[in-house]
């Protein structure tokens, strides 16, 4: 983990620009406030393009999608690609519905997106490899590594693919993170959650893929800070302990 990227967020304090999950909204707003980030939603068509123009990051989850939110994304997507701002997008249950996968690819059609993430059974479903699926859940196993290659190649972007493992591709190089818990499975938003984090570690001055790392790999000593103390007894005492966690320095977060 490259901890000056963490520093350059809390310093910089990067305005996100959110058109994501309705459910998880209040979870990933103080989530990325606690991490050092600062977060706007907003999806009205008549506002995205102007909201992305004067944010650093914009985060396009497709989690609760709705008809309007097809063109407040592409919307918000070329005004940041017009300011240069990094755009991550979250495919959520992109296989459970062709209307959702049409949505991503016209997305993907009309916007450069920097990084996409999602877990192996949404990434499997961009790369057309076939892969179990339970609504936006992941059932199936292979090879994660060859996902990720592909989605980076095909779609020109970081590929990030979640799992026990964390897998990160650029088309030509492979980065792993095995950090995490799992009373993240347990957590609505948590996934949703990582996606608002990376988009604010993207907007630092450093290599994409030691950016998206970082964001892994802190997010998962997060996880087992707050997994490990004494007053956790489930999920709903681990997330309001792990929100605490990403206020923390990295050094208090290794050395527990």
């Amino acid at each position: 983990m490259n901890q000056n990227i963490i520093a350059d967020v809390r310093r910089n304090q990067p305005l996100i620009h959110h058109i994501t999950n309705q459910v998880v909204m209040n979870f990933t707003a103080n989530g990325l406030l606690a991490f050092g980030g600062s977060p706007i939603m907003a999806k009205a068509t008549e506002e995205v393009a102007d909201i992305a123009s004067v944010s650093d990051g914009l985060l396009i989850n497709i989690g609760t999608l709705m008809q309007a939110d097809h063109k407040a994304m592409i919307l918000a997507g070329k005004a940041a690609n017009d300011k240069g701002i990094p755009v991550v997008l979250d495919p959520v249950g992109i296989a459970a519905t062709p209307y959702r996968t049409k949505v991503v690819h016209d997305i993907l059609d009309q916007v450069d997106v920097t990084a996409i993430k999602g877990n192996a059974g949404e990434m499997a479903h961009l790369a057309e490899i076939a892969w179990e699926t339970k609504g936006v859940e992941s059932l199936g196993d292979g090879n994660v590594d060859e996902i990720a290659r592909k989605v980076a190649k095909t779609y020109r972007t970081v590929a990030v693919v979640t799992g026990k493992t964390d897998t990160i591709s650029t088309g030509k190089r492979l980065l792993h993170n095995d950090k995490g818990h799992s009373l993240l499975e347990q957590v609505t938003g948590a996934g949703c959650l990582l996606g608002s984090i990376l988009t604010a570690c993207l907007t630092t001055d450093h290599p994409t893929e030691e950016q998206a790392l970082s964001a892994l790999i802190f997010y998962g000593h997060a996880a087992e800070l707050a997994a490990s103390q004494p007053n956790v007894l489930g999920p709903a005492s681990f997330k309001t302990n792990f929100i605490d966690a990403l206020s923390f320095d990295v050094t208090r977060l290794q050395g527990r």
